[in-house]
């Protein structure tokens, strides 16, 4: 089943490459969407794809690369549209 999530994961993951390293993840499980830093500290990430691999995403989303801290992960679940082609990294 495809659905959607919006992602936010806050506590020190901005400036500690954070952001590739969920690219990588959801490179590697055939996920599309995209990952961006906030204006508050926080990362956004949103996925389009299989459920269970999105659950794997968010799994890899909640650990805590080198250098980051993850305090809080909170997942909306939202309606798979099928937009995204890829998974690309974003700025603010």
């Amino acid at each position: 089943m495809k659905i959607a999530c919006k992602i936010i994961v806050s506590g020190t993951v901005q400036n500690v490459f954070y952001r590739r390293f969920i690219k990588e993840k959801a490179d590697n499980l055939g996920l599309c969407g995209f990952v961006r830093n906030l204006q508050n500290g926080d990362v956004e990430i949103f996925v389009e794809g299989d459920k269970n691999k999105i659950k794997e995403l968010i799994e890899e989303a909640k650990k805590e690369p080198k250098y980051s801290l993850v305090k809080n992960v909170t997942i909306e679940e939202k309606k798979w549209v099928g937009e995204s082609k890829e998974f690309k990294i974003l700025s603010f």
